[in-house]
């Protein structure tokens, strides 16, 4: 067998230079096959003396790990041993050493966030960021900051409060935001999304007052005198969004821009997406420049006229691998943090409550038939146990297809005889375990000990043979796989202090397999994406430890060293 040095003439290594010779520096697995099927194609790149999860054996807990990994051509062309790998290697191939004296890698295949919003995620990153404020007070002061800085008259936006983290737990109001906004206008949605706190100026902008009618699907919260707190909930949001001056194109373009470097830096390589319409534009342009290098599967929503849905379904090829429409985004209810999400009973610590649904059964019946028969697939936003059993009677009705792989996004609380009922009709349950992290601290009180048995029910799920599909809710949550990772496989807070139904935790290998291959299924491209097998897209990240082995304390610690998509090297740790 001919050296490395006698097959190439230049060498790049990301991780270190190789050796002129290229043994393996630690025995190959058992389990590691070593035929590998040959190829015409010399690698573009080649990692070598590595610990490489293929994906595959990730749903039965028996992963299979090579050593060596070949990319041509933005995809995966060999994997096996050091040994066999390196023969591969021709003259301008890039090689890899995956372990050296100072640093040992990890591989494994790419995220897939199977639900984002890169859009608002960015402007939240240009606007005002409340995201992890402790007290009001931490709240009112970023908000006074923003304000400070702001051009006269400018409007205040973002977000991210949360009160549950807060020891009072009272829901901010306008005359709290008066006294830092000054003549700013302020409009500022809760972590969920789904609730928003408005200050005076931003209602009088909006025309809400007390005597305001309440929308369908929404509310105006009002205090004891019948005046607006200036919270709105669910659709009542509308009408204060209605009077914010829209982003200019390039703070637009700025802010997707920065969502999609902070996605690429956690290791996700695609992220299906419901953002604005103009959002996609904004990818469109960034893909004709060359500058898109996260590939993107981008929501229409449900409510939108079907004519219009056909028309921007028809604007990009359906078969871009980079970036094009999927399905069709609808909304149910709204979210059990802010009590909006839509129960069959009243919430145990809001007895004269049970939520908000967004449509009568009726109506999203006939609009899901509708979109079905023109060819879509839908996924609604389901969070309370009532609106995913609506959900599941729209997709039952005649004409709505079973193998349309159609969606229930989040699937927080469902109804025990539910679970069945997901299978029997090919239901995706796509879902967030990092929820769980923020929710752990109070979803038992909130639903009660019986709901919370089949709340977030991963396990459950699997049992009854519902497909996964694991994503992060960005910018609800961060952007970071490993969160969810840690959370599927404890059910703990990140203290190790709350628990929630232990007995519905997933093993590492079926939490990796929903935010991969399971993902990869709910957007039709688990022939593609999720594994490092020939033929596959050379979608992978490199992490600094074996998060299959480690204790699961540590999964949260994991740190991205490189992230690559379509063989290129999209983030190193290194660069930045």
């Amino acid at each position: 067998m001919r050296t490395i040095p006698a097959l190439i003439a230049v060498v790049f290594s990301t991780f270190a230079p190789a050796s002129a010779q290229t043994p393996a520096r630690h025995p190959a697995p058992q389990h590691q096959k070593r035929a590998i099927a040959s190829t015409p194609t010399a690698p573009d790149d080649l990692f070598f003396n590595g610990v490489i999860y293929t994906g595959e054996g990730f749903a039965e807990d028996r992963p299979r790990v090579v050593e060596a990994m070949a990319v041509a051509n933005g995809k995966v062309i060999a994997v096996g041993t050091t040994a066999e790998i390196t023969r591969l290697a021709g003259p301008k191939t890039h090689l890899h050493d995956m372990d050296t004296a100072h640093t040992r890698m990890f591989l494994f295949p790419g995220f897939n966030d199977a639900h984002t919003h890169l859009g608002e995620a960015g402007r939240e990153k240009l606007n005002v960021d409340l995201r992890g404020a402790q007290s009001l007070a931490e709240m009112l002061s970023r908000i006074q900051s923003a304000a400070k800085d702001a051009p006269a008259g400018h409007w205040l936006t973002g977000g991210g409060w949360d009160h549950t983290l807060w020891n009072e737990k009272i829901l901010p109001t306008r005359q709290d935001l008066d006294k830092v906004t000054g003549d700013h206008p302020a409009f500022l949605s809760r972590i969920d999304g789904h609730i928003a706190i408005a200050n005076s100026r931003a209602l009088e902008a909006a025309g809400i007052t007390a005597k305001s009618q309440m929308p369908e699907g929404g509310a105006i919260d009002l205090d004891g005198s019948g005046e607006p707190t200036g919270i709105v909930r669910e659709s009542a949001q509308e009408l204060v969004e209605k009077a914010i001056p829209a982003p200019t194109k390039e703070e637009r373009r700025k802010g997707d821009e920065l969502a999609i470097e902070d996605a690429l830096a956690h290791g996700v390589t695609t992220a299906q997406d419901n953002s604005d319409w103009q959002d996609f534009l904004v990818y469109e342009e960034m893909e004709k420049e060359g500058n898109l290098h996260l590939r993107i599967t981008e929501w229409l929503l449900f409510a939108s006229p079907l004519n219009e849905l056909k028309a921007h379904r028809a604007h990009h090829d359906a078969n871009d691998p980079m970036l094009h429409t999927g399905m069709l985004k609808g909304f149910m209810d709204g979210s059990l943090g802010s009590r909006t999400a839509a129960m069959k009973s009243p919430y145990s610590d809001d007895p004269k409550n049970t939520g908000l649904p967004q449509y009568t059964q009726d109506r999203l019946n006939q609009m899901t038939v509708e979109r079905a028969k023109a060819g879509f697939q839908i996924g609604f936003h389901a969070i309370g146990d009532r609106a995913v059993s609506m959900a599941l009677d729209a997709f039952s009705q005649p004409g709505v297809p079973v193998t349309a792989r159609n969606r229930v996004e989040h699937a927080q609380v469902v109804d025990s005889s539910d679970f069945v009922k997901f299978k029997k009709l090919g239901i995706i349950a796509s879902m967030q375990p990092n929820h769980l992290m923020t929710d752990v601290n109070w979803a038992a009180e909130r639903i009660g000990p019986e709901r919370a048995k089949c709340a977030y029910a991963w396990k459950r799920f699997l049992d009854a043979g519902v497909p996964l599909a694991f994503g992060t809710d960005y910018p609800v949550e961060p952007i970071a796989p490993f969160r969810g990772l840690f959370e599927a496989v404890t059910r703990t807070n990140e203290y190790a202090t709350k628990s929630l139904s232990v007995e519905n935790k997933v093993n590492r290998g079926q939490a990796l397999y929903a935010y991969t291959q399971g993902s990869a299924y709910a957007e039709f491209a688990e022939k593609k994406k999720g594994k490092l097998a020939p033929g596959f897209d050379a979608d992978f990240v490199v992490v600094d430890r074996d998060i299959y082995k480690m204790r699961p304390s540590s999964i949260l610690e994991t740190q991205v060293r490189q992230t690559w998509v379509a063989g290129e090297q999209v983030y190193s740790s290194t660069s930045q």
